[in-house]
């Protein structure tokens, strides 16, 4: 499926939707059984909103739900949710160790925009991510550079220092690679 907001034929689902479609699919994963007052705890709301919206997911072919009964992911319903939960972890994971922001409020920060971002706009946060953190010239010692800049504004004398650094270091690099090994 690809890595975009899906929608119905009908209409495009609402953040609502997906945030319960996704609380669903996060439950499921969990417990045996999916129940209206394990929905209701997650998503903080009453029982009586939950089905309501439970009824609205049923009708779309999202969930299998009837009243009293526990409710059931369909596969369209668990490709969504899945999705929602995939976009809200790369947002986390980036929110929390790229943009150090504190867990709690990455969490919120990212269940808001999982909605809106495109999935061209997620896939290249994702590649930067995977760069930044794996790339040699970038890695760790790049990401403290960075907290640096955030913390103390752009200071030319340390860029030049740094510049110097690296070029030495890549250097030693190539000279190693061409030696022939023993």
């Amino acid at each position: 499926m690809p890595h975009n907001i899906v929608k119905t034929a009908k209409k495009p689902l609402t953040s609502v939707m997906e945030d319960y479609l996704e609380a669903i699919y996060d439950l499921d994963q969990e417990r045996k059984v999916v129940r209206v007052k394990d929905i209701a705890k997650r998503m903080d709301v009453k029982m009586p909103t939950v089905s309501s919206m439970l009824n609205t997911l049923n009708k779309r072919g999202l969930v299998n739900y009837e009243k009293y009964e526990y409710v059931e992911l369909t596969r369209s319903g668990a490709d969504v949710g899945r999705e929602m939960r995939r976009r809200h972890e790369i947002l986390r994971q980036f929110l929390i160790e790229i943009l150090e922001i504190d867990a709690v409020a990455a969490d919120e920060e990212a269940c808001k925009m999982e909605h809106a971002l495109s999935a061209g706009t997620l896939d290249s946060l994702t590649d930067f991510m995977h760069f930044i953190q794996r790339c040699p010239r970038t890695g760790k010692d790049w990401l403290n550079y960075f907290k640096e800049y955030r913390r103390d504004g752009l200071q030319p004398e340390k860029c030049e220092v740094c510049g110097h650094l690296f070029a030495r270091e890549f250097e030693d690099q190539i000279k190693a690679a061409d030696e022939p090994e023993q």
